[in-house]
């Protein structure tokens, strides 16, 4: 079964039911942060970590521990139980998957009653991909990938479609579009109930706040995204610039910017915690409102708390990478995570104790879980069968949230050289090495999984010339 081995942890695990105040050395106000549990519409994962920001370790020196294992003590969560959705919401539109040709379907149908062995396995295996540095570089696909989803999309010898689901850290717009842009780009269809950003599994949050600040992604997208996840008055930093400019100094704020904005009185208005979606487009604005709201009273804008620290609303963060590959033919670009560990360093500076914060994404548990919930939800759909696969294979790019993840969620992990990783031929990584492999590419992976799975000689495209009678083996079946 799916597990965090919890004796990795360098961090003392918090009971639910002990303060945190016990545990910290806080005052029993500091540590009384409103951090949400019990929801209808919501399950509560057991934190597993601490909620001190990274920033007392990096004040000094903003580099990783090369091992994420040897991190794990500083991720998350309050001592208590974080919340994501208890499926996914059918608010969240499906786009329509394009059926083969009916022909198709039903010589398709009659190769896997005579081939039911197959079938099973095929329905017991299941993949999760990262996308960036996976399946694409931005908006340029990876090429291989493009075969890879094909095969798994019915374009194998029984036409049937094996399950898989995209598990991304990116996010700052709403699933709905960046399922188009990925169907296009890979010429496959994705649909949103194979989906997950990093940002997905927040929107159990809005069973408990109502107004929250939200930051990251063009535009004001973020916004967009909150409200499709129904937070009731999410609020964007530029609706706060266009009702009071001077609030950012180095403010990026153009008439465009204004138009899109809503604008109210914040003044009068509670926020009740603050939510970082995505990259910042705007650092200065960013970090500016967000330290704004950490050091108010119990959250208002234009105050200050005479203890910042008790009186602190929660801050969370969709994610904790420090970097991802782009179209960038250097190095991989810094990310989110630089962020986050810019506003815990200031919040230190400035108050003199650590950000207590909650990380969402690749490699926290609750990413994890809610990819269980996913899962099964997609197998009822392609398959009506609402259980989880036995044998699920994480393939990432990056070891130390896509790998780390995996392997301490008992996936089979695959480690692609097309992205963060850049290991030579053979070589897997030190710190956090993938427990099926290394491979060039994600086909190479997807075919190394499939093989092992359904027989060496699965043959990885569909035979229109397939013959039932000879239960679809027939040898001008392509490789």
């Amino acid at each position: 079964m799916p597990h965090y081995d919890e004796e990795e942890s360098t961090a003392e695990l918090v009971a639910p039911d002990v303060p945190l105040a016990s545990h910290s050395g806080l005052s029993p106000r500091a540590a009384a942060l409103p951090i949400p549990s019990h929801a209808d519409n919501t399950i509560s994962i057991p934190a597993s970590r601490s909620s001190m920001g990274d920033a007392g370790s990096l004040m000094h020196n903003l580099s990783l521990s090369p091992s994420t294992k040897a991190r794990r003590g500083s991720r998350n969560s309050f001592g208590t139980s974080l919340p994501i959705p208890r499926s996914p919401r059918r608010s969240r539109a499906s786009l329509q998957r394009a059926a083969p040709a009916v022909s198709r379907d039903i010589l398709a149908s009659q190769v896997q009653d005579m081939a039911k062995e197959k079938v099973a396995n095929a329905k017991n295996m299941a993949f999760v991909f990262d996308i960036d540095g996976v399946l694409a570089h931005g908006n340029e696909p990876i090429e291989p990938a493009k075969e890879a989803l094909k095969m798994l999309n019915g374009d194998n010898e029984l036409g049937i479609k094996i399950p898989y689901i995209l598990l991304t850290n990116g996010g700052g717009k709403p699933e709905v579009a960046r399922c188009e842009q990925l169907s296009e780009i890979l010429e496959v269809p994705i649909s949103t109930d194979q989906f997950i950003q990093s940002h997905t599994p927040m929107q159990a949050l809005a069973e408990y706040y109502e107004t929250v600040l939200v930051c990251g992604g063009e535009g004001v997208q973020a916004r967009e995204v909150a409200q499709t996840y129904g937070f009731k008055n999410p609020v964007h930093p530029k609706d706060i610039l266009a009702w009071d400019p001077s609030a950012s100094p180095w403010r990026v704020f153009s008439d465009a910017d204004r138009a899109m904005t809503k604008p109210q009185d914040f003044s009068q208005i509670k926020f009740d915690a603050i939510l970082v979606f995505a990259d910042s487009r705007d650092y200065a604005t960013d970090m500016q409102l967000i330290l704004d709201l950490l050091l108010a009273e119990d959250g208002k804008l234009l105050t200050r708390a005479q203890d910042p620290v008790s009186s602190r609303i929660p801050i969370y963060f969709s994610q904790g990478d420090l970097v991802f590959p782009t179209e960038h033919k250097g190095p991989p670009r810094l990310t989110q995570g630089a962020f986050r560990i810019a506003i815990e360093a200031q919040y230190k500076a400035l108050t003199g104790v650590e950000l207590e914060r909650v990380v969402y994404g690749k490699p926290e548990r609750a990413t994890y879980t809610y990819a269980d919930e996913v899962l099964r939800s997609w197998m009822e759909q392609i398959h009506n069968e609402n259980k989880l696969p036995q044998n699920i294979y994480m393939i990432g790019d990056n070891p130390q949230s896509d790998i780390v993840g995996g392997n301490m969620y008992g996936w089979n992990t695959c480690l692609v050289r097309t992205g963060v990783f850049q290991g030579k031929d053979g070589e897997n990584d030190k710190n956090n090495p993938a427990s099926f492999g290394v491979f060039d590419n994600v086909l190479e992976a997807v075919k190394a999984a499939v093989r092992r799975e359904l027989g060496q000689e699965f043959k990885l495209k569909w035979n229109p010339k397939v013959n039932p009678i000879l239960s679809g083996d027939d040898d001008s079946a392509v490789e």
